[in-house]
């Protein structure tokens, strides 16, 4: 789905990643760990085509990053959901409507049970008319989970997206993605949280992926 093939990357100040090589397979679990400033996020960003390699290559559907118009990159994101650290709404409109944005942009009609069902199932079913100030932080979060899913993706990425939640928050957020995964969808999950990790890891086949001196390595079972 998504492969990763010798692929380096630097903003210009020298190689934030080197010599990553990885596959995201098909109904897989990941975590991706690091300290502070590692390269998470860019590397979630070249998962989505954000940013493209500076060496190797990314493979997105089978398709090279590097060679995907904006067009591709448009269409290859309604397989892949994104929720980012820092989410962001349109603070006028009502949850409902900021959730389905993604079938605006893509020209398809959402249906309404649809839609109903989805907010239901992340428990925001009572605050679908709610304004995103209105809501808790948790519950902005489970509204981008859900914004995210809209379009059932293939793919689920993650940017720390317990970052800023209690524990209990950040249980029912992970109880949503493992949800997710059952149905057959590839989560990766960029996070510090090893407490969430070790839960997670009770529960499924989690990968444990590291970013260290630059490279991604497969983490070891101390966690």
């Amino acid at each position: 789905m998504i492969a990763f093939e010798n692929v380096g990357f630097n903003y210009g100040g020298g190689e934030l990643l080197s010599d990553v090589t990885l596959r995201l397979a098909p109904g897989s679990f990941h975590f991706l760990t690091g300290p502070s400033g590692a390269g998470k996020s860019t590397f979630l960003k070249l998962a989505y085509a954000e940013l493209r390699p500076t060496a190797g290559r990314v493979s997105i559907f089978d398709r090279d990053a590097r060679m995907m118009t904006r067009d591709d990159v448009a269409l290859s994101r309604r397989r892949i959901g994104v929720v980012h650290q820092d989410c962001q709404f349109l603070d006028h409109l009502p949850l409902v409507t900021n959730v389905a944005l993604p079938l605006t942009v893509a020209s398809r009609a959402g249906d309404a049970q649809d839609l109903t069902a989805l907010l239901d199932w992340v428990g925001l079913g009572k605050l679908a008319d709610a304004l995103p100030p209105q809501l808790s932080g948790g519950e902005r979060q489970r509204a981008a989970l859900a914004r995210a899913i809209i379009m059932s993706p293939d793919v689920v990425l993650a940017d720390e997206p317990t970052g800023n939640l209690d524990w209990d928050m950040s249980l029912r957020l992970l109880t949503l993605l493992v949800e997710l995964n059952r149905m057959g969808k590839t989560i990766l999950i960029a996070t510090h949280d090893m407490n969430l990790i070790r839960q997670a890891k009770s529960q499924l086949a989690a990968r444990v992926l590291r970013i260290q001196n630059r490279r991604v390595q497969l983490a070891g079972a101390d966690l």
